[in-house]
């Protein structure tokens, strides 16, 4: 019997948005059978920074007992889905900052053959979604990594619309977290553990 997928959700959040599609990857993949590490990645915007944006702070405080990443999470893992908001069209400093850290682990080839996804959030429609997404996956292709998209595999993306990562529009905390992006959510989990788990019972 096929031993259970290793899925690790790797995220940056500041206000909460992605810390939210992040617990629902989680759910969505325990659900699934896998065997799944929700994980932050380190702060490094200062404390008055955090302390002036109350949702920021209330974030900041509310995930403070989700363990941060680190190289070896992502050595375990068959699968990693990345999140982070979109900075300018790119991935958060937080998130690109632990990224640059696992160069020790792609000199030694541990990086390679793995499953990785990513999924953002930005203000507004049209703000970088797309882009932060594809600039992510720029670094999984020097990984060697196998970068699985939740595509138009199912129906339901047609609502959504983002073949490339779930996403979400927030208008700055006024749009929470609906069952849209909840949808793209579980259809991009599903499809991350389908696929990991086929390459496991290949090996």
């Amino acid at each position: 019997m096929t031993t259970p997928v290793k899925l690790a959700v790797v995220y940056y959040s500041s206000t909460g948005t992605i810390t939210e599609i992040a617990k629902e990857l989680h759910d969505v993949g325990v659900k699934a059978g896998a065997d799944v590490r929700l994980l932050k990645v380190a702060e490094l915007a200062p404390q008055a920074a955090i302390d002036s944006n109350p949702a920021w702070a209330a974030n900041h405080a509310a995930t403070a007992g989700i363990p941060e990443a680190t190289a070896a999470d992502i050595e375990w893992a068959d699968a990693v889905i990345f999140g982070t908001p979109t900075r300018f069209g790119n991935v958060s400093s937080q998130l690109k900052q632990f990224i640059d850290t696992l160069g020790g682990l792609w000199a030694e080839g541990k990086l390679a053959d793995k499953i990785y996804s990513g999924f953002v959030s930005s203000a507004t429609a049209h703000a970088g979604q797309e882009s932060t997404l594809l600039a992510l996956y720029n670094s999984i292709h020097h990984f060697g990594g196998l970068t699985v998209t939740p595509g138009f595999t199912d129906p339901n993306k047609f609502t959504d619309g983002n073949p490339y990562g779930t996403s979400h529009v927030d208008a700055q905390g006024a749009n929470p977290v609906d069952d849209v992006t909840r949808t793209a959510a579980r259809i991009q989990a599903e499809r991350v553990i389908k696929i990991a788990s086929a390459i496991k019972e290949a090996a």
